[in-house]
């Protein structure tokens, strides 16, 4: 992730100085600058076949990364909105000792993630019986509910990852090849007007400036659902733990 910021820099600085040695060398006749056009959309239109397919892979990973933001901002809405119809529900039942009312509420709760942990505790409990490890046993069962709808909760954020670290050096494969089009344009014009370099500048900075467009969202993002994916399992942990004690309790009493 720390490289995105200097991958971009640099992709940025070598793209503006090829332009500004151009626009330097080519001042004084200034052939094509009237006929090019520099608009965002003419830009796209002159760009080659190897930019056209970079920009497409970068399209990809950006619609990729939005559908996974979109659908884990919807699971972590859900859950968290059904957790907090579940939570009071459900302490009322246990303070009455209604088990099995306890587990037909968990059971309307399909998101919640922790109708889920505490379903696994009670229905280990309910099954054990007064087993001497009954404890131990709901401890496991707590522990692997937390460890599986922890790991439901971090699916997709590996993608967001990747992309984001990714995403600028994609871009800046496109930045390459832009420049090395502008040389070769320089090359087989025999000039270093704007006019020979503007396609070649043109789709480095495109590149450049896709690259990052699709990266920081996925990073901002990853580390947004990451912190969100942490205070869940603190959540399914406290309750886990107060399941626990309300088990002792019970068999204190």
């Amino acid at each position: 992730m720390s490289m995105l910021s200097y991958v971009g820099y640099h992709a940025g600085v070598a793209a503006f100085n090829t332009l500004a040695f151009v626009q330097e060398e080519g001042a004084g006749g200034g052939e094509g600058m009237a006929t090019h056009d520099f608009t965002l959309w003419g830009m796209i239109q002159q760009m080659g076949p190897t930019a056209l397919a970079v920009a497409i892979i970068l399209f990809i990973m950006s619609m990729y990364s939005i559908a996974v933001m979109v659908e884990r901002f919807l699971t972590f809405n859900a859950a968290k909105k059904q957790s907090r119809e579940f939570a009071p529900k459900v302490a009322a039942a246990l303070r009455d000792n209604r088990i099995e009312e306890a587990i037909n509420i968990a059971d309307r709760y399909k998101k919640s993630h922790l109708a889920m942990v505490v379903n696994a505790g009670l229905q280990d409990i309910q099954s054990a019986g007064t087993g001497a490890n009954v404890i131990d046993s709901a401890k496991r069962a707590l522990q692997r509910a937390t460890a599986i709808k922890t790991a439901e909760f971090k699916r997709g954020l590996s993608a967001l990852a990747t992309i984001g670290s990714t995403a600028p050096f994609v871009g800046l494969f496109g930045t390459v090849v832009g420049i090395i089009n502008s040389f070769q344009g320089m090359k087989s014009a025999e000039s270093t007007g704007i006019g020979a370099v503007a396609g070649g500048i043109s789709e480095a900075l495109i590149e450049t400036a896709f690259g990052l467009l699709v990266a920081i969202p996925a990073v901002w993002a990853y580390n947004y659902f990451s912190s969100k994916v942490e205070a869940f399992v603190v959540e399914m942990d406290n309750s886990s733990s107060e399941l626990i004690d309300y088990f002792l309790k019970q068999r204190g009493n």
